[in-house]
């Protein structure tokens, strides 16, 4: 059996469209960090990288959470 995470990895879209902008995310914030020096910019986007991550691991916790509660 499929744990909840899976199962709306494979079937809900609004899950994996927040999964793969998560990833996007993190691909982007992992270049920055192997940067030297980051520029003022670079530094900015590094935090908005970092809050809009947050924010969707929220909304990716939050339908987990609405899944669990449809399938009990």
């Amino acid at each position: 059996m499929l744990i909840p995470r899976d199962q709306l990895l494979t079937g809900h879209h609004e899950f994996q469209r927040l999964v793969q902008e998560h990833s996007q995310y993190s691909q982007r914030l992992e270049s920055l960090t192997q940067k030297r020096f980051l520029t003022d910019d670079e530094k900015l986007e590094e935090v908005r990288l970092k809050k809009l991550k947050l924010r969707l691991k929220d909304q990716m916790q939050n339908l987990e959470t609405q899944f669990q509660r449809q399938s009990a």
